[in-house]
């Protein structure tokens, strides 16, 4: 489905009952409070479409999420029609298959026995493909901290989650005729392609099941395991386990099978005085004491299990503390739902990793302690380097000092630097360096305060040489070549340890390569390194080894791209011995013309490769379709690339995926700053209030942060310059808390979502800001950026020259 018809399944009915009442009264200051009871969050944002977000609970970073599966590898799909469980693990927004949905959770009603609704002679009566439930969307209701959706199945089941940090509980709610009911728990299932490789369980005491799930995860990833303990606010009447043979009721246990055995417990409850069964769950990654002691740490109250309700309230007022740390005025309920949704995504990764007690299972396998800090899992580098850690590190610093220590601890734990940690292992998925530009701004940002020595080591390591092959991380295979010729070899029969690797990219890698050793060039020329940041700074030139400037686009005339080359140096063709910027080779989810904007440590260089700053941004124009937006904005959904996938065979931009996330900018770098405006306020329409409102995977809150700084009038520049780049405001005033006692405010008078307002002059803190960025110290110390809108830009104003710019290129401004 294309992004032209994504938003015909948005469905008002739905989205007016989930989101009424959320006009924000305002506070004292003027800015949007969140008011008990009051969140404008829609959490079924990003479920159709590839958006891969999941509509169920979670605490901010938290460990543990449940939320329903659907016949769908993410969890959870708007269109589906059966649920088959709510699983107890999700990743918001990640694009690869095998991932989350461990422990699937059912309530039914029938009978269990020989020859029952459920035959205990037969083992596929306890199959999800037999039992799953259908449900409809009528009263669905996705909260911060809450998720409430109705079964139509079974006679009718409400089913409730909610979510802390390191426990959830669920209710469910029967009918009013049904006099028992069952829960199952399906270890042998995950989420769709989530293959389950072993499940242990035993039913322990009247009401608590616990147990361990091994999944094989991540794109070809490796094995892991997922410890949980559940308990129930009633007692169990009746119970079973079920394997391959069927069922067997009594049984208690322990129980194993192996991989792809059918396996689960099922629990039946008396009805006849309490219709409603809420089950109080944790789960970890360490092992079964961790699990035990999480639940009893959060899910637990005065000995019994807590309450759904007190848990609830405890879960959303967590959420109401950090959503209000940024406060909007301006705008349609929609708009602000959309806002708080996309902030609300970008604080649920990375997740907590370590337990209650501190302990946390290492890319080691060892089991280590966390002693007065907290260690994070599942990082998404690839994404995240590019906008939502930035983010993070704006807006919860002490959490960005935590996330830089746990990819350090990675490191030393594990041998490597991280790419795409998942859980406690490397995935090796996506290319490039990221670690270098993440870490980096970390440092720039100040989260690796007293750390500095340890962090450049690290990153040194992974920038001059290439781990053990007997080690799990790949790191940057492709350094052999790219320090001997200044590029990284494209070569498709390269062996990889994981689904990819850098040579089978070899164009874009060299590109990404070239980004982090610019960003690591500062780092090392702070720290006194001035031998390796000689070297840094002459290798974050290396884009140029491979701009081919002979290659001319045929349809535009273009001349001068990017392009792989092989071992030996020669230029990479297709069979026919042509190249096509546009085409697959060389380049990772992506082309030539959406890479060629990767080298924001060097646009004068860049300018002057595509024929001088006036060249460039007239490239700029085709590749946005400007003139087509300036007429119509929605005419993104035609010109763009409208797929969530469709990452080649494409000139224009990409709003789904992250290389050219940063590409609007560039006109501002070259003294064009009111197209960003342009460009930001067409994007800003691919974001919705519905199920399909989001662009593409929205990777762990890549593309929700995006669009967070798209609205709030600020943007990270360069990985390591620590300057944020200034554009025109969606909103009218915003408030960004940074630190206790410290605010960050924007103001932009007469800024209204879904109309063009262009900057006519800017300041900070009344002074005349004329530059078209602030810098990290200054937004640390808070204060007022103030905006001057006009309906008009002025091409010889606000930003259009020399000295406006970090570093202009010759000829594109005035």
């Amino acid at each position: 489905m294309t992004s032209r018809t994504r938003f015909a399944l948005y469905q008002p009915a739905l989205c007016a009952a989930l989101m009424a009442a959320f006009a924000l009264p305002m506070a004292a200051n003027g800015a949007a409070s969140l008011p008990a009871g009051s969140m404008p969050v829609n959490t079924l944002i990003g479920t159709q479409d590839e958006g891969n977000t999941y509509p169920g609970a979670s605490a901010p970073f938290g460990l543990i999420q449940v939320s329903p599966s659907t016949d769908f590898y993410a969890g959870y799909r708007y269109s589906d029609k059966r649920i088959r469980g709510f699983g107890h693990s999700f990743v918001s927004g990640a694009g690869c298959w095998e991932q989350g949905g461990q422990l699937q959770v059912l309530p039914v009603t029938g009978s269990i026995g020989p020859g029952g609704d459920f035959d205990t002679k037969k083992a596929d009566s306890f199959s999800y493909k037999k039992y799953g439930a259908e449900y409809t969307h009528d009263g669905e209701v996705g909260q911060a901290g809450y998720y409430k959706v109705k079964l139509t199945s079974y006679g009718g089941i409400t089913a409730e989650a909610t979510a802390l940090t390191r426990a959830a509980a669920e209710r469910y709610t029967f009918a009013s005729g049904a006099s028992s009911g069952h829960v199952l728990l399906n270890l042998g299932t995950a989420n769709e392609r989530h293959s389950v490789i072993g499940s242990e369980v035993t039913v322990v005491d009247g009401n608590s099941v616990e147990g361990k799930i091994v999944t094989n995860s991540f794109c070809g990833g490796t094995k892991y395991a997922t410890y949980f303990r559940i308990t129930f606010d009633q007692p169990v009447t009746a119970h079973g386990i079920w394997n391959e043979r069927g069922g067997f009721p009594n049984a208690k246990g322990p129980s194993q099978q192996g991989e792809g055995k059918p396996h689960g417990v099922w629990l039946t409850f008396d009805l006849k005085n309490n219709k409603a069964v809420t089950a109080v769950s944790a789960i970890s990654h360490v092992d079964i004491d961790g699990a035990r002691a999480n639940l009893q740490a959060e899910g637990m109250a005065a000995g019994k299990p807590m309450t759904f309700d007190a848990m609830k309230a405890k879960s959303q007022a967590e959420w109401r503390r950090e959503l209000s740390s940024v406060r909007i005025e301006g705008g349609s309920s929609d708009d602000r739902t959309v806002f708080y949704t996309a902030l609300y995504h970008a604080l649920l990764q990375p997740m907590t990793g370590s337990d209650s007690d501190g302990r946390y299972r290492g890319y080691d396998n060892q089991i280590h302690t966390a002693k007065d800090w907290t260690y994070y899992e599942y990082f998404s580098l690839w994404d995240t380097y590019r906008a939502q850690n930035q983010l993070l590190a704006l807006i919860r610093p002490q959490r960005a000092r935590d996330i830089a220590n746990s990819v350090l601890k990675i490191r030393e734990e594990g041998g490597w630097l991280p790419r795409w940690g998942y859980a406690n292992f490397e995935t090796n998925v996506m290319t490039g360096d990221p670690v270098t530009p993440f870490l980096v701004d970390l440092w720039r940002f100040g989260a690796l305060k007293g750390r500095e020595e340890q962090a450049y080591a690290a990153l040194r390591e992974n920038a001059f040489g290439v781990p053990a092959f007997g080690i799990r991380p790949q790191g940057r295979a492709g350094n052999p070549s790219y320090l001997r010729q200044g590029f990284v070899q494209h070569d498709r029969t390269f062996m990889s340890k994981g689904m990819d690797t850098d040579p089978h990219h070899g164009a874009s890698a060299t590109m990404e390569y070239a980004l982090a050793d610019g960003a690591l060039a500062q780092m090392a020329k702070a720290l006194g390194k001035t031998d390796d940041a000689q070297v840094l700074a002459q290798r974050a030139l290396n884009w140029k080894k491979v701009w081919d400037p002979s290659v001319t686009d045929a349809e535009t005339g273009q001349r001068g791209f990017p392009r792989p080359r092989s071992e030996d140096g020669k230029w990479v063709s297709d069979i026919d011995g042509k190249y096509d910027p546009r085409g697959d080779q060389g380049f990772h989810e992506g082309t030539g013309w959406q890479y060629q904007w990767l080298v924001q440590q060097d646009v004068p260089g860049l300018a002057a490769a595509m024929g001088g700053g006036k060249q460039a941004l007239h490239r700029l124009d085709q590749f946005f379709d400007y003139d087509a937006l300036v007429a119509d904005p929605a005419a993104v959904r035609k010109s763009w690339v409208v797929g969530p996938y469709s990452y080649y065979s494409q000139f224009r931009y990409n709003p789904n995926n992250e290389p050219d996330l940063h590409a609007p900018w560039m006109y501002t770098l070259m003294g064009q700053p009111w197209k960003t405006t342009t460009v930001l306020r067409a994007a800003e329409t691919l974001f919705g209030n519905g199920p399909a409102g989001v662009t593409g995977n929205d990777d762990l809150g890549t593309m929700s942060a995006w669009y967070l700084f798209s609205a709030l009038g600020i943007y990270p520049d360069a990985p390591g310059s620590g300057r944020f780049l200034l554009h025109a405001p969606r909103f009218a005033r915003a408030e960004i808390d940074l630190a206790p006692g410290r605010t960050l405010r924007i103001d932009a008078p007469g800024a209204k979502p879904g109309e063009r307002r262009f900057v006519q002059s800017a300041s900070w803190n009344g002074r005349a800001q004329n530059q078209v960025w602030l810098n990290w110290e200054q937004l640390q110390a808070a204060g007022t950026l103030t905006y001057k809108l006009a309906p008009q830009p002025d091409t010889k104003g606000w930003g259009t020259h020399d000295r406006d710019l970090p570093n202009p290129p010759a000829g594109s401004t005035n």
